[in-house]
């Protein structure tokens, strides 16, 4: 009896031994500089870092939201390099993706915990922990709390689902500082593709443009400009972040209401007449929307008027990125995509449209600005012009291109 229990207890011990292995060999994969000089490669989006260093004496937690293979993962890491370049030790710095198969079995405050017996820290040291694809781990708004709480910690986490952050939220009310990382803009794309154009050659600015209006501000695709990047980035979304995690069966019906919604891009979208063309009820329509808004692959903004007004009236859809409304829809209706570019330029002022007698205003700004997006040589209609002229605004804008929208934004 002794002895089995003696083989028992050598058992555990080894077993005990392989699990802290493991968990050793995973922490060093996912943090480099803790052995080595760490340099990584990626593009920076110097608006986007600037922000979050700005933040770094808060003891706030950084919420990274935005569309799969948008630069989160890049921008987590670059705000580790800039770490290190501030003098902060490598061992005090904790990176990891929590969709990682290996790490279900733990939870963060045992990932962490022997994090700190492996950097042989002690409790009152400040540590730095990066959390990618944080919804990823049960439970993990209880444990970001307890972290925040309890320890002498800086957290960034990041999600490709605002839903399922927003479901927990509660919890961390108070506690966040949250940025929505959108595709590259124009002034990233041309960095990103490491043009640059002198002052003598202005002309260039539209080719440019125009080739951006084409490809959008995925980073990998803007690469790559390969269709099947798109194509697979999302079906990911739609199958791994939509359809699995609410039980849908039917993924058809999803992907053939994407497609409408790209093709509806700029424009008023009805519940119910999605709802009918695809022989499904206005209340899953009006689920499937939210869904396809909580994974950014769409953005919808309300009509300006009365709570009822708002409440009763069509949304405007645009879509996340105009590369993948191109790839469903064709390169076509160049007004329209310029407009969707616009809406993402200006989308952190909160737009919504004006729509009066069946004519429309494409934006007034929370701060009380009317912008209509007419890309060069497009006018507005005499009933256009009468109901921009006649609309209450501190001031009016007529945004035909891009350096309209830096002088707009500069404003």
């Amino acid at each position: 009896m002794a002895s089995c229990i003696l083989k028992f207890s050598l058992y555990l011990q080894l077993n005990n031994l392989k699990t802290i292995c493991n968990m050793n060999s995973i922490l060093f994969r996912y943090n480099p500089w803790w052995e080595n000089e760490f340099t990584p490669s990626f593009f920076e989006r110097k608006e986007i870092t600037d922000s979050l260093i700005n933040n770094l004496s808060s003891k706030q937690i950084i919420v990274l939201l935005g569309m799969r293979r948008v630069g989160k993962t890049s921008i987590l890491k670059l705000m580790i390099q800039k770490l290190i370049e501030m003098s902060i030790e490598p061992k005090h710095i904790l990176y990891l993706s929590l969709d990682e198969y290996l790490l279900k079995d733990n939870n963060i405050h045992e990932i962490v915990d022997h994090f700190r017996q492996l950097m042989k820290l002690e409790f009152s040291e400040k540590i730095y922990l990066f959390f990618d694809e944080v919804t990823y781990q049960k439970d993990f708004e209880i444990q970001i709390k307890n972290l925040y709480d309890s320890h002498n910690v800086k957290i960034f986490i990041s999600s490709s689902n605002s839903m399922v952050l927003e479901d927990k939220k509660a919890l961390l009310t108070g506690r966040t500082f949250n940025m929505e990382i959108l595709p590259l803009n124009f002034a990233e794309y041309l960095d990103f593709k490491n043009i640059r154009l002198k002052q003598s050659e202005n002309h260039l600015v539209r080719t440019y443009f125009d080739e951006y209006l084409k490809t959008g501000g995925i980073p990998e695709y803007v690469i790559n400009n390969n269709f099947v990047y798109l194509k697979n980035l999302v079906d990911d979304i739609i199958y791994k972040d939509i359809a699995a995690i609410h039980n849908i069966k039917d993924i058809k019906i999803l992907k053939d209401m994407f497609l409408l919604l790209m093709e509806r891009s700029g424009k008023q979208v009805s519940i119910n007449k999605i709802a009918n063309i695809l022989l499904i009820s206005p209340d899953t329509a009006k689920r499937y929307f939210n869904y396809f808004e909580r994974t950014f692959l769409i953005h919808l903004i309300s009509r300006k008027g009365t709570t009822n007004e708002r409440i009763r009236s069509a949304k405007k859809v645009y879509a996340g990125d105009i590369g993948i409304r191109n790839y469903y829809t064709g390169y076509r209706d160049i007004g329209s995509i310029f407009e969707n570019y616009v809406y993402l330029k200006i989308k952190h002022l909160s737009p919504e449209y004006i729509y009066q007698n069946t004519e429309e205003i494409d934006f007034y700004t929370e701060d009380k600005r009317l912008v209509e997006a007419k890309y060069h040589d497009e006018e507005l209609s005499k009933k256009q012009q009468i109901l921009f002229d006649k609309t209450i605004a501190n001031k009016k804008y007529i945004i035909r291109n891009e350096q309209d929208i830096i002088n707009f934004l500069s404003e």
